[in-house]
């Protein structure tokens, strides 16, 4: 599939995954690019994806996921991560374009203190993490079903067991696991609410 709206339409939430079916780490990789192309503040790109493609980590996944059978049945899981130091990310992700004469060095330095002054501030970093990692994750979903793959957002897993169990540097904020495999069933479909009692046109 490569019409947007048609992906779009058809993504569902699949939870019930045939455990036999692989996929390629190449495949993963290429969907993890197209995530990786989502928006992001300052293009920091406040996002890690930790990527549990092995059934034997995937078991190890279970009891932090509330033993949800799809974290093992899925031919993967990706744990998104909301970078929490993404500040730190403004030299390699400005310099390219300096060096290429795409941005002038004043610019770097203007977008340079509002990033460090954004992030003096208490709250800004989880709130910047949990946005843009987000964005990223829907972004992944979004490729993945246009790959032929299906996907499941989870947010019932312990972030804190998760962090401990995977070594995961305090630098980042476990935000959702995403499974992603073939479906042995196909997922349930869900209404949605009329979308003009959601829209308030302002004046």
């Amino acid at each position: 599939m490569t019409d947007f709206f048609q992906v779009a339409e058809e993504r569902r939430s699949t939870k019930v995954y045939n455990p036999e079916v692989e996929i390629p780490r190449e495949e993963l990789v290429e969907i993890l690019q197209v995530a990786g192309k989502a928006p992001s503040a300052w293009n920091l790109q406040h996002w890690q994806f930790l990527v549990f493609d092995r059934k034997e980590v995937q078991e190890r996944l279970l009891p932090i996921a509330y033993n949800q059978q799809q974290v093992v049945d899925a031919s993967a899981v990706v744990a998104v991560l909301g970078d929490l130091e993404a500040d730190k990310k403004i030299d390699p992700v400005l310099d390219p374009s300096v060096e290429k004469g795409e941005m002038k060095p004043e610019l770097k330095e203007i977008l340079s203190k509002q990033i460090k002054g954004a992030y003096s501030r208490d709250l800004y970093p989880r709130d910047a993490a949990f946005s843009n990692a987000s964005l990223a994750a829907m972004q992944l979903m979004l490729a993945a079903k246009a790959k032929g793959w299906d996907t499941c957002p989870i947010g019932g897993f312990n972030p804190s067991a998760l962090v401990s169990e995977f070594n995961v540097s305090d630098r980042y904020l476990p935000i959702m696991l995403i499974t992603i495999g073939k479906p042995l069933k196909e997922a349930r479909k869900t209404d949605r609410l009329d979308i003009r009692n959601l829209i308030d046109w302002a004046e």
